[in-house]
This record gives structure tokens, sequence and C-alpha cells, in this order.
């Protein structure tokens, strides 16, 4: 027999050598500083995450946010907010940008801060100090009275909703200079000050008398004014009704079931109103609504919510999957469904907590993409391959529970390729959507990864095979290395799928989603 040691298997002996290691000690690939800092900023959400807490986060991204450039650290922050529909991420890097490029940071303030919640959380983020400065400063406090001043009367009321800090501390900060007398009266009726009534603007005005007149003696139509203020006075049946049938699209998928409580469904012409509505493309489009919003809504639907209104949901979600691609050849797709993927995607945290976790956005990138391609093969794992049959005919959201109902056990990300390995399956692409926390391969890991050696091992067996891997918790490693043939993405908006699409047709090089970030323009 020759000797094993001279002799061995190259198998795997290829491996890009693993630098860094997961929250188990197990071996994992980094990420570049930008790469890092833009992985978290569409994956990072300041709760406690499974192998993360809060002030572990944050500490990472302030750290990754000093070691890049402050143009990329600007990129970063639109794409975050623009792309990834982030809330709290992109506030943090623009206030760390304040500090660092004053200049920049006024360019590209109103790109991040695009409506009065973004703007109270830059306040709130900005005065805690932890991004190195308790007071705004004097181009914050510009760049927030500007934004004041010239934002629309609607988006000043939906910005007065909300506290810590409200809008009337806000305003008290920056004491912005009203440019006309009817903005003047605005902000005094904001700060509960003595204003021109007759100044102000009708919606306000038809608030104050439906505030005088009371909800029960009100006749006339709701007055115009965000949905939240009207909720906290005891509407009529009929005044529900009233809400549901003029609510924009994003007020109706979150109000469901508050509507359903105060009878506002027991009217036929509303269900049908409302229906039509939460199903049609145009609103869908304009609300920017994604996929997992609507996987939430209708796995919270309450059961007595009409059949009309769940099935507007379920239409509504084939639309916001349609950029799910259809894909050419032989496709895999694994989705982890170990325990650590349990955790929210928005962490933990108080009255803050979503129900989404991070196996319920596995299984809904899996279930996207067998709907648009039919024989694609869906290889859920966990410590090993957790076999389950999916119907593609079935709906995205009764796929994505399915997965999402198998989920728990440790972590193997090198499971799937293994199987494939074993039955040597040729497939032209392969997606898995993890969180990286790859522990139960350790032991065969060798200089690299697990997943990196099985990855190498198919790819010599079939060379044009393609590898992307979906990042959806922010812990900054991965377990397959960028190497020809491979693309790690992060996040869980709905732009992963244009991703995959262009990386399966050779129209992405594994670094394009860096370069999609340095190429936005300042």
């Amino acid at each position: 027999m020759a000797n094993r040691s001279v002799f061995a298997s190259t198998r795997g002996r290829l491996s890009p050598k693993a630098d860094a290691t997961t929250a188990h000690g197990t071996p994992a690939y980094s990420y570049a500083a930008p790469h890092a800092l833009a992985q978290m900023a569409v994956t990072g959400s300041f709760g406690g995450a499974y192998y993360a807490k809060p002030e572990m986060q944050l500490d990472r991204v302030l750290s990754l946010a000093g070691a890049v450039e402050p143009a990329f650290l600007a990129r970063t922050a639109i794409h975050a907010r623009r792309v990834g529909r982030m809330k709290d991420m992109p506030a943090v890097l623009l206030a760390v940008l304040a500090s660092r490029d004053p200049a920049l940071f006024r360019a590209v303030f109103g790109r991040v801060v695009a409506n009065g919640r973004m703007l109270r959380t830059f306040v709130q983020i900005l005065r805690s100090g932890r991004t190195g400065r308790k007071s705004l400063g004097s181009a914050p406090k510009a760049m927030v009275a500007g934004w004041l001043t010239s934002a629309s009367d609607r988006a000043l009321l939906e910005a007065a909703i909300g506290t810590s800090p409200s809008l009337k501390d806000v305003i008290r900060m920056v004491h912005p200079k009203p440019d006309s007398r009817e903005r003047e009266a605005l902000f005094a009726w904001i700060l509960g000050r003595p204003c021109e009534a007759a100044r102000l603007p009708q919606a306000v005005r038809d608030w104050i008398a439906f505030q005088e007149a009371g909800p029960q003696a009100w006749t006339g139509p709701l007055p115009e004014v965000p949905f939240q203020m009207l909720t906290q006075a005891p509407l009529t049946q009929a005044q529900w009704a009233g809400i549901a049938r003029n609510g924009s699209w994003q007020m109706l998928r979150q109000g469901l079931n508050m509507l359903l409580r105060h009878g506002a469904f027991e009217d036929p012409e509303t269900v049908a109103a409302v229906a039509a509505r939460l199903s049609d493309p145009e609103r869908i489009e304009a609300a920017g609504a994604l996929p997992y919003q609507l996987l939430a809504a209708i796995g919270h639907v309450d059961p007595r919510m009409p059949g009309e209104i769940v099935e507007a949901l379920h239409l509504a979600m084939d639309h916001a999957v349609r950029r799910a691609p259809a894909l050419e050849g032989a496709v895999v797709v694994c989705p982890d469904v170990s325990a650590s993927m349990l955790g929210s995607v928005t962490g933990v945290r108080k009255g803050a907590t979503s129900a989404m976790r991070h196996v319920d956005l596995a299984g809904l990138v899996a279930a996207a993409i067998l709907r648009r391609n039919p024989r694609a093969e869906v290889l859920p794992f966990a410590r090993a391959l957790r076999p389950i049959r999916l119907e593609p005919r079935d709906t995205v959201a009764s796929n994505a529970r399915r997965l999402a109902e198998i989920a728990g056990g440790g972590t193997d990300c090198s499971a799937p390729l293994r199987a494939l390995n074993a039955r040597g399956a040729r497939p032209d692409l392969v997606v898995m959507i993890s969180d990286n926390q790859s522990w139960i391969d350790a032991a065969h890991a060798g200089r690299g990864t697990a997943t990196m050696t099985e990855w190498l091992a198919l790819r010599a067996r079939h060379p044009s095979a393609k590898l992307v891997c979906i990042d959806i918790a922010p812990y900054g490693t991965t377990q397959a290395a960028e190497v020809e043939g491979v693309l790690n993405v992060g996040g869980f908006s709905d732009a992963v799928f244009d991703q995959i699409g262009r990386f399966a047709r050779g129209e992405m090089h594994p670094d394009r989603w860096m370069a999609e970030i340095e190429a936005i323009a300042l």
C-alpha cells in the first residue's frame, strides 16, 4: 500500500485557507472591510441576534465604518436604504459620516433621510453619543432644519407620530426658520402653541373640527390625516370601514387584523375594495412591497379574515416575487433550516421584535425560485439534509411555511453539496441561503471550510457550475470564499433575485455586488 501521507487525495487541498471563525470557533472566511460593512448594512438591525448581542453589532459596524473611505461609507448608507430597504442601519452610517466628512454628509443626507421616521431615528442615534458626538453639530442641524422646512404638510403629520424623540423635540432642537406663514402655523400647532388656525393645512383644520365634534357626531368624510391619528379616537364601524377603503397599501397590509376587530369588513363592498387595493400591481409597485412583508402578513392574518382579502395577499405575493429569475439548466436551492435560523430578522427588541425569522426568509427565497423554476431541486439542511417534497404550484407562502416547520438542530452548510457530490450531480447553479454559522462539519474542513472543499470537488466535475451564497444574518463571515464561480451577497430585499439571475447568466462577476455599491453617484 502506498504511503497515504504522500499520496492522499487532493480533494479540498486547493481550498483557500480559512482566515476567520464562526461563533462556534469553526473555520470560516472573512470579508474585506468594505464587503463586511455592506453585508452588515443590509442584514443588521441592532436587536439581539442568535449569536450577536446588539452592542456587538453596533461595535462592529462602527469599527468597519471607520475602516472604509468616507465615499464608500456614504454609498453604503444609500445602498442600505434604497436597495436593502433598511431603517436603523442607514441612519447609523449617516451619523458616522457626519463626523468624518461633513461635506459628503450634506450631499447624501436627502437620499438617506427620505421620511420623518428616518429623520427622528437619525437625530436619536446622533444624540446618543455612540457615533462620536452627542450634540447635532452645525451640519446635521442645518440638514434637519432644511428637511423640516421643505417637507410636505403630509410628511410632517406622519413625522409627528412617534416619540424618542418626538417631532416636537426635533423642532425644538434645531429651531427651523419657516419660509411661509402657513409653515409657521403648522410648526406652532405641532409644538402646542397658539397659531393662526386659518393658515393651517386643510387636513389639520378638519382634524381639529373632528376632535371638537367627537367621532360619534361627525357626519362628514374622515379628515385626511395619517390613520394612526384617527385610530386614537372611538370611531364608529362605518368610520373604520372608511379608513379601510381609503387606506394606503402598506397601511392595509399592516392593519388588516385591526380593521377586522373593529368591524370594517362587515360591509361586503369594503371587503371587495380592500382586496382590489391589496392585489393591484400598480399599488404594490408604488408601495415598494417586499416579499417578506407579505409573508408576514399572510402568516399572521386572523383566521376570521374574509377569503377575498387572504386571496388578495397571495396574489400580491405572486407579484412581489416576480423578480425571482427564470433560470436555465439544473438549479438546486439550499435553505438553511437549523436552529440558529429561528431568530428574528430584527433581533430581539422590546416592542419591536419582528415575527419574521431568518428561516422564513430562507424558505421564502427557496419557494420563490421554485415557483419560477418548477424543475429546481430544494435541499433544506440543518445538521444534515432535511428531505421534503414541495409542490411548485403551491403558493409561495405555503411552501415557505412548510420549510420553516422543519427547522431546528445544528448547522452543516456543506451537507447539500456533499449529497450532490455523492451522487455525481452536475447542477449549473446552487443557491444557498444561510447565516453561515456552520459547525457540524468542522472536522472535515481541512485548511479551508468543508463547504469550500465540497464545492471545489463539485466544480472539478462540472467547471461551469456557479454558487450563490445569500447571507441573511449580521455575523460577518462566509463558508464559501469568493473565487471564480462563487458570489456572496447579503440582505433580504427582493434585489437578491436580480443578482442571482444576472450572475447565473454570466452578466455579473463575483465582485459585482460590491461594484454596484461603488458605482453609486455621490
